[in-house]
């Protein structure tokens, strides 16, 4: 039962980080979010609508994963290759939290941006969050 409750808390925040990219994919703009690493003051990459779309349709399949790695939802996959898939997409995310040593992460060196200082405080540990949250689905599935 707790397991099903964590998966479905997971499940929520990633169908809404999967939504918040949907919006931007579509036009849509937060001026006070930074989203994007930023490089002496402008944007390191710009994302494409595109890009941004497949980054959600990956997060509503992290959802999917969760949910169905938990038994809330049901799909024709081996239990076993489910559960293998969450212990990937847990190390994924603790590879986020921890970050590539330059932009993002943990242990980024770029530091004093709007978007460092969000990663800082809210990106990373989320990810570092998720990533012990699915971990624990998958070791209790």
């Amino acid at each position: 039962m707790m397991n099903e409750l964590l998966a479905i808390v997971i499940v929520v925040v990633f169908v809404v980080l999967a939504l918040a990219h949907v919006y931007w994919a579509v036009g849509g703009r937060i001026t006070w979010l930074a989203v994007v690493p930023e490089v002496r003051g402008r944007p390191a990459f710009t994302p494409s609508a595109p890009a941004t779309f497949v980054v959600a349709v990956a997060l509503f399949a992290c959802a999917g994963l969760v949910a169905a790695t938990a038994g809330v939802l049901a799909i024709p996959v081996s239990p076993s290759v489910l559960t293998w898939l969450t212990f990937a997409l847990a190390l994924v995310l603790l590879l986020r939290a921890v970050g590539d040593f330059k932009l993002v992460g943990f242990f980024k060196r770029v530091r004093g941006t709007n978007f460092a200082h969000l990663d800082t405080v809210i990106y990373s540990p989320v990810c570092l969050a998720l990533s012990l949250g699915v971990f624990v689905v998958a070791w209790g599935s």
